[in-house]
């Protein structure tokens, strides 16, 4: 009788090397900027997989090997977009002293910017978009309205603004602030005046005692 033969295969997991995992990087890098870049140009609509990659310069398969699809792709679009605006604003209101000079930082800011990339800004904003991308827009809005929340309470707290409640008050703002450049956002234009009209807007819903700005 023939003996029984057991046969044992050993798998090694594959490890990139240092090399191969620096070029994947600057690969992922690369499709991220071109998206980016698409995103600023075009909004959404026009941040197709197969646009990114005629940017990028790789074929479409090597964008889907990075990411699942466009949703994906956008959002850490989104994420490095909406992080830095939010920090250029907290860096703003850091750099201010005072209930009325943080408001201005804050509309000055993030209107400002917004006005000078419009069709980036309406993509982050208003513009239709997948799910999972909405879902961080709302993460966008909640971090842009707590940093209102912050300047309305220390503005509460020193007796500069009248008692109100800072996460509402800072909501409505968001809100507010987001419907207002919605237009102006979409059309690519903005009044020379939007920016002011909002600091002055802004100052006096939250009871500014000197909510002078025009």
């Amino acid at each position: 009788m023939a003996s029984n033969e057991c046969w044992f295969t050993t798998s090694v997991p594959y490890r990139r090397t240092p090399e191969i995992q620096a070029r994947l990087d600057s690969q992922r890098d690369t499709i991220v900027d071109a998206a980016g870049s698409l995103l600023a140009e075009h909004g959404y609509a026009g941040c197709s997989v197969a646009a990114v990659a005629a940017r990028a310069r790789v074929a479409a398969g090597t964008v889907y090997r990075h990411f699942d699809g466009k949703a994906e792709l956008v959002g850490e679009v989104f994420r490095a977009v909406a992080g830095r605006e939010v920090d250029a604003v907290r860096a703003a209101v850091a750099g201010s002293s005072g209930v009325l000079a943080q408001t201005t930082a804050v509309i000055d800011t993030f209107a400002g910017r917004a006005l000078k990339a419009p069709r980036l800004a309406y993509a982050l904003l208003a513009e239709p978009v997948d799910p999972v991308v909405d879902a961080l827009r709302l993460e966008f809005r909640t971090a842009f309205r707590d940093v209102i929340v912050e300047v309305v309470a220390d503005g509460v707290d020193s007796g500069d603004l009248p008692p109100q409640s800072a996460t509402v008050v800072a909501a409505a703002l968001v809100g507010a602030i987001g419907e207002a450049l919605v237009g102006p956002l979409a059309a690519g234009t903005g009044d020379p005046d939007t920016v002011s009209t909002l600091i002055t807007f802004a100052s006096r819903a939250i009871g500014a005692a000197d909510a002078t700005h025009a």
